[in-house]
Formats: structure tokens, sequence, C-alpha cells
């Protein structure tokens, strides 16, 4: 009876071992497949950053002869929201617009049939995308700093964990983007209006109202300012403002999570999963 007990326990370690093993080979083979995308195809990598810096051009120059004085005074913070701004972006494309691309281009259900789950994939390479995304902001904000003659607190931790979990909340709007999008199928439109919601969302701690700080981005924004711009470090937040910096964007993902799982789940009943 002993023998038997913990030949079932051992093979339910071992199980438990191999779907680790797995997870870990399907992150890899994410980040790997991600890679490969930006150095195949650098020009289109290359292009995505010179098209932020030619718009935070236009953003800063203009804003420059029309504001004056104004532009210059608040440039650090300019900065710093559009480089949040770029983040949040890429991080609600990496899921809501490859998940539309991928049932345009009739591959969706090789994601569904994975052993893995529809889910995960999606996650995996939505994560694998917001690291590209990083690396592709980070050059732009140097150019930034380099364009203005600025120059900003730069703690990587700070600013990696700060940034990292600010934008997740916008990743569970990108499952839950992507997952009507896998229903309703051409809804592009309204995809794309939803990005431009984010420079109000950056925006919300300037108008100083206690409740902004539930909604996407808002909280992490006005952190990542004060870690920025006055150097603040993680470990000088106040324990209020670092649980806010935890828990509002595991409650937007585990919400994109039940809308993508809900949607995913009514388009196969329907039986438009494959459709297009």
């Amino acid at each position: 009876m002993t023998a038997s007990t913990d030949t079932h326990t051992d093979g339910s370690e071992d199980a438990r071992a191999g779907m680790q093993a797995g997870y870990l080979d399907l992150a890899r083979a994410v980040l790997y497949r991600e890679y490969l995308i930006f150095v195949r195809y650098p020009a289109n990598a290359i292009g995505g950053i010179v098209i932020s810096v030619f718009f935070f051009g236009l953003l800063f120059y203009g804003g420059r002869m029309l504001a004056g004085q104004a532009i210059t005074d608040s440039i650090e913070g300019i900065i710093v929201g559009y480089f949040l701004w770029s983040l949040s972006v890429g991080a609600y494309q990496s899921i809501s617009n490859d998940i539309g691309s991928e049932a345009q281009w009739g591959t969706l259900e090789r994601h569904v049939m994975t052993p893995f789950g529809f889910a995960p994939v999606a996650f995996c390479k939505g994560v694998a995308k917001v690291v590209r995304t990083f690396i592709t902001s980070t050059v732009v904000l140097a150019v930034m700093l380099a364009i203005t003659g600025t120059s900003l607190q730069l703690n990587v931790l700070t600013v990696v964990v700060v940034a990292s979990l600010t934008i997740a909340s916008v990743l569970g709007l990108g499952f839950a983007a992507g997952g009507v999008a896998v229903l309703y199928k051409r809804i592009g439109n309204w995809l794309n209006l939803l990005q431009f919601g984010f420079i109000i969302l950056i925006s919300a701690p300037v108008f100083e109202l206690g409740w902004t700080r539930m909604l996407p981005l808002a909280h992490g924004s006005a952190l990542l300012q004060r870690a920025m711009v006055d150097g603040t470090r993680l470990w000088q937040f106040s324990a209020v403002d670092l649980a806010l910096l935890v828990g509002v964007p595991v409650g937007y993902v585990l919400f994109g999570y039940v809308v993508f799982q809900y949607t995913t789940r009514r388009a196969r009943r329907l039986g438009v999963l494959g459709d297009y």
C-alpha cells in the first residue's frame, strides 16, 4: 500500500514537473519567435522607432512654437508620459491586434489545439511582445532625452518594476479586446480608438481625483513620474501606493482573462472561431 502510494506520489510530481517544463518551453519558444521576427525584419522594427520619434518631434517642436516656455517647463513629464504611452500601446496591441491577425490568416485554431490552451499561448505571446516593446521604447526614450537635452532619474530597478506593473493592466485590456475580436472579427477601428484613451488615463493624475487611481495606467503613471522626474526609489513609495500598483493590474488582468475565456467559448459554441 505504501509502495503504491509512493508510486502515485512520484507520478503526480513527475506530471507537475513535466507541465512546468512544458510552460517553460512555451515561454522560451515564444520569446525566440519574437526575437527572430525582430532580427529578420529589421526595417519594420526600425520603422516603428522612427515613427515614434517623429511624432514626439512634432509634439515637442510644435508645442514649443505654440506654448513656448510652458512646454519647456513640463518637458520631463511629457517625456515620461510619452514613454509610458508607447509601452502601453505596445502591450495593448500585443494581444488584441495579434489575435485579430491570427484570425485573418486562418491560423487561430492552431492556438486552440495546443496542449497548453488558447489563453496561455496568447498571454505568452503578449508578454514576449511587451519585452520587445520595452527595448524599442527605451531606444525612443534615449532619443527623446537627446533631442530635448533633458536628464531624468533612471533607476533601472524602479523604472522596470513600476512600468511593468503599470502596463500589465493594459495587457488585461488587450486580453479582453482580443477575445471580443475572436467573436466579432472586424472591430479594428474600435480597438485603435481605445489607444488614444490611454493618453487620458496617463494624464489622469493631473486631475488629482482619488478614484482615478483605480483606472488602468493612472496610478502607475503618477508613480513613474515620481520615479523618473523626482528620483523616488521603489522602496520609498508608501505601502498603499505599492499595494495599488500591484492590485490594480492584477484586477484588470483577471478581468481580461475572464472576458477572453467567455468570448472564445461563445465563439466555439457559435462555430465562428475559425471563420473570418
